[in-house]
């Protein structure tokens, strides 16, 4: 029997978002509702480095007021190869429906389960997913066919047809944004700790990118001399660099999986708000959705269909 939460509400499962340098849990009820949530920066490096996962998941379990007996479902690095427990992956061509029969059993007290990531298992092609194919549960119909595009470190874009994926590819941009302004000669060039804004530089970088993305080098080489040589401010360096970047990713992503008219975008803050305007500005429709709430939907759905609830 599970028991009821402390606040009143019947609690169904606890969901656990659980990355490389964060944790968000919720406890849940059946129907869906937060009870409560607790969050910190235990992360899988933190874990894995010092104290391990079960006593850290045990001490946000104690925060939720989830009593004994509530069954878990997380997903995230947790379940990398250097966390938890390796949820293997599946691969593609794979419903998004069925990715709680991938789930994996942790040995410990009660009921813990980790769902896998998603592996596109092409030499071609190769490339891995893990968190994100739960965002994109949380965000799609059992029928959704279309492209979904995830801002972030390693940005995403996938392709669905009729709720399975059949095709992704990952980006390395918010990485490369990184790498490039603190540890090239374009650091020169950008503003320690300026945010990227959508602004014309933004949108210059943008249109330069993706009208050329086969000359992003150059492009980018650009951005230091017209600095240099007086016909631009250094204060336009991040939201140029960002333009550049995200207009090259963007022009790629549309050559592999094609010209759509609408996409759903999961982001959030300033990296969710210059992905939809750069998406806007090439003409498509698109629909925002918070990537956290994303995250705490799809791990509901799937934490539905293992216990039952509804």
């Amino acid at each position: 029997m599970i028991p009821d939460s402390p606040g009143g509400g019947r609690a169904a499962f606890v969901v656990v978002d659980w990355g490389t340098s964060s944790f968000r849990g919720w406890l849940m009820s059946a129907a869906g509702e937060v009870l409560a949530e607790s969050r910190g920066s235990e992360g899988m490096l933190h874990c894995a480095a010092g104290p391990g996962f079960a006593p850290v998941l045990s001490d946000h379990l104690t925060r939720l007021g989830a009593l004994q007996g509530v069954p878990v479902l997380i997903c995230g690095m947790a379940g990398a190869r250097q966390g938890w427990v390796e949820a293997p992956y599946i691969k593609t061509p794979t419903r998004l429906d069925a990715l709680h029969e991938g789930a994996i059993r942790v040995e410990a007290s009660g009921d813990i389960r980790i769902l896998p990531g998603i592996a596109q298992a092409e030499a071609g092609r190769p490339d891995v997913m893990r968190g994100e194919e739960t965002q994109l549960l949380g965000v799609t119909e059992s029928d959704f066919t279309g492209l979904v595009c995830i801002p972030g470190t390693h940005s995403k874009w996938i392709k669905i047809e009729g709720g399975r994926v059949v095709e992704f590819s990952t980006y390395m941009t918010g990485e490369l944004f990184s790498v490039i302004a603190q540890h090239s000669i374009l650091a020169h060039a950008v503003e320690t700790g300026a945010a990227p804004g959508d602004s014309p530089a933004f949108r210059d970088g943008l249109g330069a990118a993706t009208a050329a993305p086969t000359g992003l080098t150059a492009s980018l080489f650009r951005l230091r001399a017209a600095q240099l040589l007086g016909f631009e401010q250094r204060a336009h360096g991040s939201a140029r660099l960002s333009g550049l970047l995200i207009g090259t990713e963007l022009a790629d992503a549309v050559w592999r999986h094609g010209s759509p008219r609408s996409l759903r975008l999961i982001g959030a803050g300033t990296l969710g708000r210059l992905y939809e305007a750069a998406l806007t500005a090439q003409g498509l429709d698109v629909t925002t959705v918070d990537a956290e709430q994303a995250s705490r939907l799809g791990l509901a759905k799937a934490a539905a269909r293992i216990w039952g609830a509804t």
